[in-house]
């Protein structure tokens, strides 16, 4: 394939001079979205206006931004064309697609197919070469409905405040906090958040997206709201105080049997802004590509799986077997 990719700290494409997601500073790169390993406090960036905005609130400094709409044109070095496409992920979040006269390269950041309640909706162009996350690429990630998913949140929060217990979700304060502002506030539960949650959420807004009511957490009067905050390991102070309550994780990682006492909740639901494993072949399927490069999460594993149905896999950054089969 025409494409040289090179994988360490990030995707580099140095025939175009542009690296995808660097986790570490660079002359360039294009930043999918604004979690903390997707940004580095890069000279020159390539973005959607809400990731590099949502960006400005996590990397200080200056920085040349490259502000592009979905579908814009943006040409880089050597004559190559590249265009942005909703991930489906997170607000703002993008795929990168380039084209040059050897052919077409998309590269998806995160991504989700399944419709959020705070992204854009994803897109599936076509392209040659596929570089994609495959965070949850084995076959046993198999996400239940969402509408199920958003219901039994849902019934948890409606029983705890039944109860006269405060109902605490525990979730990233970029992307999931929104999507269940969204499914809490929506139900037309009262939301109180988190002061990380909080800054994240008045960004949201400040970009236009139309959010349920909130609040801040507040030490004296949370009694009878839901209460979002970041998970327990990022807090800098954990919510002892609040008692009595019931908490929940909101993760993809929740499919594992583990996930409660792992996360040392009450409850785990699998609310994920990731794909998963059927929607990651579904993903391959749409985009049709010659040659698919894997990243993150089961990369090896799911790119033996594609090998296996007949597509050409290789896993970024890892060693790659081939399966042999005898007689």
């Amino acid at each position: 394939m025409p494409w040289e990719v090179q994988h360490q700290h990030g995707v580099n494409l140095p025939q175009i001079g542009w690296w995808l997601d660097a986790q570490k500073s660079q002359a360039r790169s294009f930043v999918s979205h604004a979690h903390s390993d997707h940004i580095a406090s890069h000279r020159e960036i390539i973005a959607t206006r809400e990731t590099a905005s949502l960006m400005r609130l996590r990397v200080g400094g200056r920085r040349e931004e490259h502000i592009l709409g979905f579908g814009e044109p943006f040409t880089a070095d050597m004559g190559c064309e590249v265009r942005l496409h909703p991930a489906g992920h997170i607000l703002g979040s993008a795929m990168f697609h380039a084209t040059t006269e050897q052919g077409t390269l998309l590269y998806t950041g995160d991504f989700k197919l399944r419709p959020s309640l705070a992204a854009e909706p994803c897109a599936t162009p076509r392209a040659d070469v596929l570089i994609m996350e495959t965070t949850f690429g084995l076959p046993r990630y198999v996400f239940p409905p969402q509408e199920k998913i958003e219901a039994d949140i849902v019934a948890f929060c409606r029983q705890a405040l039944a109860d006269k217990v405060t109902p605490v979700l525990y979730a990233y304060s970029l992307g999931k906090t929104q999507e269940l502002l969204q499914i809490v506030g929506g139900a037309g539960l009262p939301v109180m958040l988190h002061a990380n949650s909080l800054k994240m959420t008045r960004r949201y807004a400040e970009l236009g997206m139309k959010l349920p009511p909130y609040a801040p957490l507040d030490v004296h009067h949370h009694a009878g709201h839901v209460v979002i905050a970041p998970p327990m390991q990022n807090h800098l102070a954990p919510l002892t105080w609040i008692s009595p309550k019931r908490t929940a994780i909101a993760s993809g990682w929740a499919m594992d049997s583990g996930a409660i006492y792992q996360n040392r909740c009450d409850a785990a639901f699998p609310l994920s802004d990731h794909a998963d494993f059927p929607d990651l072949l579904a993903f391959v399927a749409k985009v049709q590509p010659k040659v698919v490069y894997t990243l993150h999460g089961f990369a090896k594993e799911f790119a033996a799986t594609l090998r296996a149905r007949g597509i050409e896999a290789w896993a970024l950054g890892q060693q790659n077997q081939m399966d042999l089969r005898l007689g």
